[in-house]
């Protein structure tokens, strides 16, 4: 491969790497560093990317260009991640991973609005927009963005006191008896 390579001929190279590490490439991007190439390579897949998966594509991504040595004898930083919460909702694959989620999106018809994901599929994005459904065509949806939500609707997740790891001198009612009896220093 030519010493500059292009990034189409990278995604070409780069993009069956990742396939086969069960991801989609979503986003590559070359930039200039001085005398080396920053090459970030963005993968997704469904159910979210874990840390183990990549570690697997950035090894088979940096196998890939070594082989290929794209940029001749100049050296390149390679940094695989996953998209982040502030990607655009583009492709359907994009909203269908991301069901149940908030998102602002701007319609056909010119309107911004703010709804939950209920559905998506390659012809449609179902939406709650304040307790109505409401379904939009793809080809009618411009870029979504997930809207950072703190505590979602009906998640479960909440801390009380018990959760807490706090070190205190009370013994609560469900702390476990561990045999040994302490002094008011809390020595044994």
């Amino acid at each position: 491969m030519a010493r500059a390579a292009s990034r189409e001929a990278l995604l070409d190279l780069l993009g069956p790497v990742v396939q086969g590490a069960g991801c989609d490439l979503e986003d590559l991007e070359i930039t200039p560093a001085g005398k080396r190439r920053l090459v970030r390579v963005v993968v997704d897949r469904d159910g979210g990317v874990p840390l183990d998966v990549v570690a697997q594509v950035s090894t088979a991504v940096s196998e890939a260009l070594d082989a290929d040595e794209p940029f001749g004898d100049a050296p390149y930083v390679l940094e695989v991640s996953s998209p982040g919460v502030s990607r655009p909702l583009t492709q359907p694959r994009h909203w269908r991973r991301n069901v149940g989620r908030l998102v602002e999106v701007v319609v056909a018809d010119g309107a911004s609005v703010v709804g939950r994901i209920t559905s998506a599929d390659d012809a449609a994005v179902v939406l709650d927009i304040a307790g109505a459904s409401r379904t939009v065509p793809i080809a009618q949806l411009g870029a979504g963005r997930v809207q950072v939500e703190f505590s979602r609707p009906g998640s479960d997740d909440h801390i009380d006191d018990d959760d807490l790891d706090i070190h205190d001198d009370e013994p609560d009612d469900d702390d476990e008896d561990d045999g040994e009896t302490h002094d008011e220093d809390g020595e044994a």
